[in-house]
């Protein structure tokens, strides 16, 4: 049982606490359901079906944001990045649970199914598919039909978790949102600097400062504010 996992209700959004990424892997085994990275800016979305998502599944510390919020709850937490979180994931059911990708844009959704084949030779990969599909009902059916063990869908937050709360209520199976993982993964996208995350931490900082001359991105980034407020306060 899921819940009775360590874990802290922050925000109204219960999220779950892990030593490491080792631990969470091996209470998955037999897990059917959503694994829900959280950082601040799912924290703060106040949607009453992503929060019900995030409460009926294993929603863990993907921010920094969380872990401090969850240790100032008084439990202490690992950040597991989500980027990195499905490889191992991959590794570690290779030989055991097929798998299904849904997400970003078709050059990289190639370039990771070739890259994967290349990384994890056994893995048995069902099939593949950009994220701007129009049609539902064609990626349902697939998934019905194919019955992957695993489904990482890579479409953004929180559109993703709302496919796969859709997805869950046709086949069983352990899905993953990954964000922009693909992009990072095939290096179509820069990741936040290993000296960054060893001195600060806060990935969202990082981008804010990447970002401070960006108007289309800086508007998202009030969110690290509103964040920094609430952990001082626990007031918006």
């Amino acid at each position: 049982m899921i819940s009775n996992l360590p874990h802290r209700f922050i925000i109204n959004k219960r999220i779950f606490s892990f030593s490491s990424s080792s631990e969470l892997i091996n209470r998955i085994e037999n897990f059917n359901g959503a694994l829900i990275a959280v950082g601040a800016e799912k924290l703060l979305n106040d949607d009453k079906e992503l929060t019900s998502l995030i409460n009926e599944n294993i929603a863990y510390c993907d921010g920094y944001g969380a872990v401090l919020a969850l240790k100032r709850a008084g439990l202490v937490s690992a950040k597991i990045p989500g980027a990195q979180l499905w490889l191992e994931i991959l590794k570690a059911y290779e030989n055991e649970k097929s798998v299904y990708l849904i997400g970003a844009s078709q050059d990289v959704i190639e370039a990771t199914f070739k890259k994967l084949r290349k990384d994890f030779p056994l893995l048995n990969i069902l099939g593949h598919r950009n994220g701007f599909f129009k049609n539902d009902s064609d990626v349902i059916d697939e998934i019905k039909k194919l019955k992957p063990g695993m489904v990482f869908v890579a479409m953004g937050s929180p559109k993703q978790e709302y496919f796969i709360k859709k997805l869950m209520n046709y086949h069983k199976a352990l899905y993953m949102g990954l964000g922009g993982s693909f992009d990072l993964y095939t290096g179509n996208a820069s990741k936040v600097p290993n000296w960054w995350n060893k001195f600060f931490k806060w990935e969202g900082l990082y981008r804010l400062f990447n970002d401070i001359l960006n108007i289309n991105r800086i508007k998202r980034q009030k969110i690290i504010f509103r964040y920094t407020y609430y952990l001082l306060t626990k007031k918006f």
